[in-house]
């Protein structure tokens, strides 16, 4: 009763508000999908901080988010127009009270389902926004952790290619289900709802990759100090601690 509840709170939302409808919650199921993978990387982790959670972390996923979602919809609205699934069949037919013609029974819904367009939809999907999404992710969320320009470049290197390798083995699947069977509102919800386990694995990705730079910092950091003060690093002969 609560779900149908909420189904209806959210397509009455969607009917008066598309665009604010569809940022929240795409930045809320973004941020569940953050907040996954740091209580998974907690429970693996071995040490004194593993309790600490990130809360800055994942609002840079709910802003990527419900940044991003909106247009989400618009693409999803894109392919509807231009890749329809449901093909009109000749009317062989009598006619109505009004002089038109019908076919007994028939509905738009009942109309035979094009598999070549769903397939047109995937690919175009696949091809074009699963390439373009991937760069708005790594992108945005290097600027919001404030990374250098070199500091994003090197995370595209590092992590583009298995990304979207890793989504071209998993996301054709969904979307095919998606496009086949969601009603047009619930195609962003529906995505990223299946998206949260995506989303934990993009953030577990994302964290290595931070770590990762920080420490290339950290090494540099301390490579200009052994040459500006290299007395501060001098050691005692048949010791390993510095001085």
């Amino acid at each position: 009763m609560a779900a149908l509840t909420l189904v209806r709170a959210y397509q009455q939302s969607f009917d008066t508000h598309p665009n604010i409808t569809l940022s929240i919650a795409g930045g809320c199921l973004n941020a569940l999908g953050d907040c996954v993978a740091q209580v998974a990387e907690g429970t693996t982790r071995d040490k004194p901080d593993r309790n600490q959670y990130d809360i800055v972390r994942t609002a840079r996923f709910f802003a990527y988010g419900a940044t991003l979602s909106p247009f989400l919809g618009r693409w999803n609205a894109l392919l509807e127009s231009r890749f329809p699934l449901h093909l009109r069949r000749p009317l062989t037919h009598r006619a109505n009270a009004a002089g038109g013609l019908i076919r007994p029974g028939e509905t738009a819904s009942n109309n035979p389902v094009s598999s070549r367009q769903l397939l047109k939809r995937v690919a175009a999907d696949q091809i074009i926004m699963a390439p373009l999404g991937l760069v708005l992710f790594i992108g945005s969320m290097g600027m919001m952790e404030g990374r250098t320009r070199s500091q994003i470049k090197q995370k595209y290197q590092d992590l583009y290619g298995d990304a979207i390798v890793a989504n071209w083995k998993v996301w054709p699947v969904a979307q095919l289900v998606n496009f086949r069977f969601m009603p047009l509102p619930y195609r962003v919800p529906f995505s990223q709802a299946c998206g949260v386990f995506w989303t934990l694995y993009l953030s577990m990705l994302n964290s290595r990759e931070d770590k990762k730079q920080d420490d290339r910092v950290a090494e540099n950091i301390e490579i200009i100090c052994r040459r500006e003060h290299p007395e501060a690093y001098s050691t005692h002969e048949g010791s390993g601690h510095r001085v």
